[in-house]
């Protein structure tokens, strides 16, 4: 369980393909803290740790998760958001985030603002998720709220901090992303369809 809180960047280092799999490894300010079969939110993604050497850990990334992410889409070079998981005894600053991405969507427009960003994303909403105005969603692994919700898509407004401290600062027009929508909607969305 995460809480879309992202603690720092990772540097993807190296991509090893090892028959469907892809082997991942990052540098980062946390790799160093991290032991093997620990489990970290990369993008969102919740990825088990398999190796760790001084500054870069390495995770592993099924066909499964490769084609249902943005985590098949990584170069050598990319930024992506990091956040081990949380800690029963903090405060849950963000939401509750499982680190099971849904799907992905596509940034359709950004806007830099006087002191913020506004981005726009589209997603298929033939998969059922939904949004809600003011609701929590899992954007690359960030806690963000909605707004100006949409059968298909969604805005979020970015402050200063989280646009420098995350991986948003590269998403432009076109991007593909990572989505998860909030566990508590899922459960309500399901039972309504019932």
């Amino acid at each position: 369980m995460f809480t879309g809180i992202i603690e720092t960047l990772g540097a993807v280092t190296e991509l090893r393909h090892d028959h469907g799999n892809v082997h991942i490894t990052v540098a980062s300010a946390i790799s160093h803290l991290l032991k093997i079969d620990q489990s970290v939110a990369h993008n969102g993604v919740c990825l088990t740790v398999v190796a760790v050497t001084d500054g870069t850990h390495t995770v592993t990334a099924i066909e499964e998760t490769l084609n249902k992410t943005n985590i098949g889409l990584l170069k050598v070079g990319d930024l992506v958001n990091l956040e081990r998981c949380m800690q029963m005894n903090a405060r849950l600053d963000g939401h509750i985030v499982q680190g099971h991405v849904d799907q992905t969507a596509v940034c359709t427009s950004y806007k830099e603002l006087d002191g913020s960003w506004e981005y726009t994303f589209e997603y298929d909403a033939a998969t059922g998720n939904v949004t809600v105005e003011k609701g929590s969603i899992c954007v690359n692994g960030i806690s963000l709220t909605v707004v100006n919700s949409t059968d298909n898509g969604f805005s979020v407004a970015i402050i200063p901090y989280t646009y420098e401290h995350t991986n948003l600062q590269h998403v432009r027009q076109g991007s593909t992303i990572n989505l998860e929508f909030d566990i508590i909607g899922k459960y309500v969305a399901r039972l309504m369809n019932r």
